[in-house]
């Protein structure tokens, strides 16, 4: 930080602040969704430490970015949120469920202030009530300064609190000196005369003073005279440690234009003699800030295991006469670099000894958190797209390569086919390296709901429990931003529709608490989410009622399957009366539309009074992909290798004709349909009396038919390539591909041609 305030500084007013806004932006809302994610998770009876330490990080970490560009209203509001956070995690507050309700409140009020600085058309509502309950929850229970609570979760580091014996006389510690007439300092606190400069203006130092202000607890701060233009003087009464004080002041200023100077050997006791060295009660220091793990910038405040252990301390320390006037500078010296709670008394050899140890530790924490934070590169998506289309084109040359290679004589070439044979290889890890980039577990989705949902079962007074399974699927980018939409009116469906009252679901014999389970998984060449819940489920004769009422023509002879698919018809909808939730009958038409435009289907089961099941499939559609290649006269055609289950030659004689025209082949006691493939494509045969005597059983949407085939061709790696978007949509093909020889192979649709079938 301090490298960038020099450079701004070197480049004047010229230097562009807005360059590293997009960085901020994105690490920000992975912050907000860290945070929302555990506050969801908090046990308020029983709140884990390390949980609420890792919570404030994240609101520190956004105030720290919004105050160094500017965003005051971001600032604020994470101020307040730090405040309260801070006493949680101190333990002077107790957490309540009204505490997480407002910090998830300001947390949806961050995202949309963030929005707006982002340049987003974003209406932003009056935070100031939100502002001051926070504020008010932070007072409720810790406004006035402390002693460290019984429940803190840490003890005072033990080598300062009860020294052992030491093979060498430890200094006495000094009796305590009067008190400066001009400040009034409290236990545990320091003065400190802090000199910013030089600096360009002296309104540049002006932030430091607005820290103090607006950081509760941080301490007081007064403007002291200086004779010099390019420099201000202040006086600060704090208890924090000046590690922290640096941290804070270097997002406005540099650390080398800052200096501090510790004035407390005039108003507190003297704990160095001249005999004891000025870096003796440093370990001291260290010990308890390794021990209290702040994080932030309130080490040694009241509440914290330093603060306790000092007046302990002063108390057990045995009197000693003042120092003479010759010690004075050292004694400066060594107070300029010891805060107040660790100078109380000098430590015994062991205490030195240990604490040097966790010094040596702070090095290896300190590196294994910066490689963490530098594991991970932000890309755009763009970028990424174009590497793909690259491979892409690497995959074709190396099939064309390879289908040349073929012509060779193997033992007059043996060392170009060896190497062929690495590329070949190579390509393929290279791919499914790139092909990873792209691919998102489902996690991200659906760590989206539970707040939702939250927030919904309370608005409707019902009790759910949200059960994942299958976060780590993945799915392609594209398809994750494009299914997230339909989910979330699924999950809303549920919650409204499904789910019963509390009350209700106790007299039917059910758990109070309804549940609603999402899952997902991979089944074929697709993957399959489903959306359960264990609510009172669809009623038929509603339904049918309902589509009567509007027209829909819903004989008693339909099937269930068909009863269900009525909720899927424009402004269909069960719900009794209109409400902010759902009513408008907007809703499962508009999933459907967007799940069929993704090439996936929708299914609904569904046991009235037990729950119903929604289940989403949807292709894996991606850029690359592995396929088998089969013949049909002189037509090469792809078929996705995920959705082939076997291949067979099968006998004339073994194909049965039905109704209509329609074939079908006995596989092992079962029936499927039969499709030829030269007439589904009308490809012209110069064999009149040939058939394809070739079955290949594929399975899509949980059916499987059999395709005829002249030819197996072999198993390859081929590159998509959007047929809608080069030509025209043509049905039952869902892409395309460029072959080693330079032609091009349409790959099927699968799922075309079962539902075909069907029909």
């Amino acid at each position: 930080m301090g490298e960038m305030t020099n450079e701004s500084q070197s480049a004047g007013d010229n230097f562009d602040l807005t360059q590293f806004y997009a960085i901020f932006f994105e690490e920000a809302s992975d912050n907000l969704d860290q945070m929302e994610q555990m506050l969801l998770a908090l046990d308020v009876d029983a709140a884990d430490d390390e949980e609420l330490n890792a919570i404030f990080r994240c609101a520190h970490s956004i105030k720290g970015g919004a105050a160094t560009f500017g965003f005051a209203d971001v600032a604020e509001m994470t101020h307040k949120m730090e405040s309260l956070l801070d006493k949680l995690r101190r333990h002077e507050l107790k957490p309540t469920a009204e505490m997480v309700d407002v910090l998830l409140e300001a947390s949806d009020a961050l995202k949309l202030q963030l929005a707006r600085h982002q340049g987003k058309d974003v209406e932003l509502p009056d935070y100031s009530d939100l502002v001051q309950r926070i504020f008010d929850l932070a007072q409720g229970g810790g406004s006035a300064p402390a002693p460290a609570p019984v429940a803190a979760p840490v003890a005072a580091p033990a080598p300062v609190a009860a020294p052992a014996p030491a093979p060498v006389p430890a200094p006495e510690a000094a009796p305590a000196a009067p008190a400066s007439p001009k400040v009034a300092v409290a236990p545990g606190e320091r003065v400190l005369e802090i000199h910013i400069g030089p600096i360009d203006s002296v309104s540049q130092a002006d932030p430091i003073a607005e820290l103090f202000r607006d950081i509760d607890g941080l301490g007081k701060i007064e403007t002291l005279p200086c004779d010099q233009t390019d420099k201000r003087v202040f006086q600060v009464v704090t208890t924090s440690a000046d590690d922290d004080l640096l941290d804070l002041f270097t997002f406005h200023v540099s650390r080398e234009q800052i200096q501090i100077i510790d004035n407390t050997a005039e108003e507190e006791p003297q704990a160095q003699t001249p005999e004891a060295p000025a870096q003796a009660a440093a370990p001291v220091v260290q010990a308890a800030k390794e021990e209290d793990d702040g994080f932030g910038f309130f080490d040694g405040a009241p509440g914290t295991p330093g603060a306790s252990a000092a007046p302990a301390q002063q108390e057990e320390a045995p009197a000693t006469p003042a120092p003479s006037a010759q010690d004075a500078p050292a004694q400066a010296q060594a107070q300029a670099s010891v805060p107040a709670p660790a100078v109380e008394a000098a430590p015994a050899p062991e205490a030195t000894s240990a604490t040097a140890a966790s010094k040596a530790k702070a090095p290896a924490k300190a590196s294994s958190s910066s490689s963490m934070e530098s594991s991970t590169l932000r890309v755009s998506v763009s970028k990424v797209d174009q590497l793909i289309n690259l491979v892409g084109e690497l995959v074709i040359t190396q099939a064309m390569l390879a289908q040349k290679s073929q012509e060779l004589d193997v033992s007059a070439n043996q060392p170009l086919l060896a190497g062929l044979t690495d590329l070949d290889r190579n390509t393929r890890d290279l791919q499914e390296a790139v092909m990873s980039i792209r691919m998102i577990p489902m996690s991200v989705v659906f760590n989206r709901f539970p707040r939702m949902l939250r927030d919904l079962a309370s608005k409707l007074g019902k009790k759910v429990e949200l059960i994942t399974h299958g976060e780590a699927t993945e799915l392609d980018k594209g398809l994750i931003e494009k299914i997230t939409d339909p989910l979330t009116h699924l999950i809303r469906n549920s919650c409204d529709h499904g789910i019963e009252m509390p009350d209700e679901r106790t007299a039917k014999g059910k758990p109070a608490n309804g549940t609603i389970t999402l899952s997902a998984s991979h089944q074929g060449g697709s993957i399959l989410i489903e959306v359960r819940d264990d609510g009172k489920g669809l009623s038929r004769e509603k339904l049918i009622a309902k589509a009567r009422d509007r027209g829909i023509d819903a004989p008693d002879s339909l099937t269930d399957g068909e009863v269900w698919n009525l909720i899927f018809a424009p402004g269909f909808s069960t719900a009794d009366q209109v409400t902010d939730v759902s009513g408008r009958g907007v809703g499962m038409d508009v999933v459907k539309k967007n799940i069929t435009a993704l090439g996936g289907t929708v299914e609904i089961d569904s046991a009235e009074g037990y729950g119903m099941s929604v289940k989403v499939r949807l292709p894996l559609t991606l850029a690359i992909m592995d396929g088998m290649s089969v013949r049909v006269s002189d037509e090469v055609y792809i078929l996705p290798l995920a959705s082939v289950i076997e291949s067979f030659q099968v006998n004339p004689a073994d194909i049965n004709t039905v109704a209509q025209g329609a074939q079908l082949v006995k596989v092992r006691d079962e029936y499927m349909p039969v499709i030829e493939l030269e007439r589904v494509f009308q490809v012209p045969r110069f064999e009149f009396n040939q058939t394809s005597p070739i079955m290949v059983v594929v399975e899509a949407d949980g059916a499987r038919v059999a395709l005829m085939v002249d030819e197996l061709l072999g198993q390859q790696q081929v590159v998509i390539k959007n047929l809608e978007t080069n030509y025209r949509k043509v049905d039952n093909v869902s892409g395309a591909t460029i072959l080693g020889d330079g032609t091009v192979a349409l790959i099927l649709d699968t799922s075309g041609l079962v539902r075909r079938s069907r029909h």
